[in-house]
């Protein structure tokens, strides 16, 4: 039956055929018409979508296999969602070695996409915390992958937006904690030159780093924010911190956007100036530090029926600066962007995968309503600067980056094409390969 697809950004809309997965021993079910797999649709713009073709709904394989409590090592199948491991790993003293910031991907969709967090500092990629995984393909083979068995494969499918083959299940090590309480600090920061000061000062003593900018503000405060650092608490506080609110919920979706410059301005006024100490220290539970907006159900319904776009970047270090102030810049002068800018500093270790998309620099990530011609025109601004300075573009974020712009961000996708599977495709890679 033809299915309306649409990804977290609800844009693009397609048309696709959805086969369910639930058994990992099973073959893939044949198709004349190209296949992708899926996971919880987290991704931003079209890398799940497959328009005209078949989606191969990856979240009936959600069963864990194997835990060692001792070890902290993780077998389960692919669609496995991360809340559903905290869930299970919390308790008994273990943590995501990396997430991003919602827990409702899977863990075939973290591979996939290379996920990273506030940690990429300290932990790099997801792909450097899996220790192995199956890769079932069209034509029926199974590859068992590691970084030391088919590791060509496994560095293909790491980061390879689920083109490769279908992940059935992974193995995965997890980072021991104490609890679930984070020893959080929060510093209110003037423009851009204190976002990069308080970064040089703070990736050597804290695990997590991130930072909220004011992407309206203009002039002397262009890029002004609050800075979040943290580390996991040594042990259970004395006086514990009252548990997450209960998840609120956007009902219905909005003739039109609630998200525009009128509303983005007053939001980013009150926001910023809502922390009236340059300091905050605080105890806090790891949920609303790490996914603030998983406690507003279906929130992206707020940018109305065209939907929005997210846009994600990073430009190297030598360049960052600049490159910055210009990005941020453009965008206030603009009167566009999004009340959850984040701004955020990558280390230098490797990605592993071919077409991974973080690398050492500074990475801005942020959402735009969908207004037509002058959104993408901003939003293609954008591009130039990045490519000027070497940068590159997001693709799980993404939903219209030119062909020209996604072969100069990943050199290593001519190596890749060799990887695809030939029954596989998607209205991503169709686009970008055209």
């Amino acid at each position: 039956m033809a299915h309306v697809g649409r990804s977290w950004g609800r844009y693009p809309v397609t048309t696709e055929t959805v086969v369910a997965l639930s058994d990992r021993h099973a073959p893939l079910p044949s198709s004349e018409k190209p296949v992708l797999p899926l996971g919880n649709a987290r991704s931003y713009g079209d890398s799940c979508l497959n328009d005209g073709g078949v989606l191969l709904a990856a979240r009936g394989l959600d069963h864990f296999i194997a835990f060692d409590p001792a070890t902290g090592v993780l077998t389960c199948e692919a669609g496995v969602l991360f809340s559903d491991i905290l869930d299970l790993v919390v308790p008994q003293g273990w943590f995501l070695p990396v997430t991003p910031g919602t827990r409702f991907v899977t863990v075939g969709g973290a591979i996939g996409n290379d996920v990273h967090g506030k940690n990429h500092h300290r932990a790099g990629t997801f792909g450097h915390h899996v220790l192995a995984f199956e890769l079932l393909r069209t034509d029926g083979s199974r590859r068992i992958c590691s970084p030391m068995e088919n590791a060509d494969w496994f560095a293909a499918t790491v980061g390879g937006l689920g083109l490769t083959g279908v992940i059935t299940w992974a193995t995965i090590q997890l980072r021991r904690i104490a609890g679930p309480w984070l020893s959080a600090e929060s510093h209110r920061f003037e423009n851009l030159a204190g976002f990069f000061e308080l970064s040089r000062t703070s990736d050597t003593d804290y695990e997590y780093t991130v930072s909220w900018i004011d992407c309206a503000a203009r002039g002397k405060g262009l890029g002004r924010g609050l800075f979040s650092r943290a580390n996991h608490a040594p042990s259970r506080p004395d006086r514990r911190p009252m548990p997450p609110a209960r998840t609120l919920s956007m009902p219905v979706t909005p003739p039109v956007s609630l998200i525009n410059s009128l509303s983005l301005r007053a939001f980013n006024q009150l926001y910023y100036h809502r922390q009236r100490k340059r300091v905050v220290h605080t105890t806090m539970h790891y949920q609303p530090f790490f996914y603030p907006l998983d406690g507003i159900a279906n929130w992206n319904r707020m940018y109305g029926p065209r939907g929005f776009l997210q846009y994600q970047c990073v430009v190297p270090p030598a360049a960052a600066e600049t490159a910055m102030r210009e990005l941020v810049k453009t965008i206030a002068d603009a009167g566009g962007g999004s009340f959850l800018a984040v701004l955020k500093e990558f280390g230098d270790t490797p990605s592993p995968g071919m077409l991974s998309f973080p690398r050492t620099g500074t990475t801005l990530a942020l959402d735009f309503p969908n207004g037509g011609p002058e959104t993408f025109a901003l939003l293609d601004r954008l591009d130039a600067i990045v490519a000027d300075k070497s940068g590159a573009v997001y693709p799980a974020k993404d939903a219209r980056m030119s062909g020209a712009h996604f072969r100069a961000y990943f050199p290593a996708h001519e190596a890749f094409v060799a990887f695809v599977d030939p029954g596989i495709s998607s209205s991503f890679w169709r686009r970008v390969s055209e």
